[in-house]
């Protein structure tokens, strides 16, 4: 998994220690507006300060290796 955290470095040198949602959805390859429901839905973690997206680099990063790719699970559903 070397290489992940490679790749994964490679895509945000350089950036500062925190980005907002532009900056995101640039290293990405998404719209902001992807960006934007992403953290409305909590799937990237953010920080939200008064009306501003604040996304920690590094938070980032950890969830982009782990591969995270589904979303939360609904926990007020029922199995039947």
């Amino acid at each position: 998994m070397d290489w992940v955290s490679d790749a994964v470095d490679a895509l945000f040198a350089g950036d500062p220690d925190s980005i907002g949602p532009s900056e995101v959805a640039a290293r990405l390859g998404v719209t902001s507006r992807t960006v934007y429901s992403w953290l409305r839905d909590g799937l990237i973690p953010a920080y939200k300060v008064g009306s501003s997206w604040v996304v920690i680099t590094e938070e980032l990063k950890d969830v982009i290796r782990a591969g995270r790719n589904g979303a939360p699970t609904d926990q007020t559903a029922t199995s039947e």
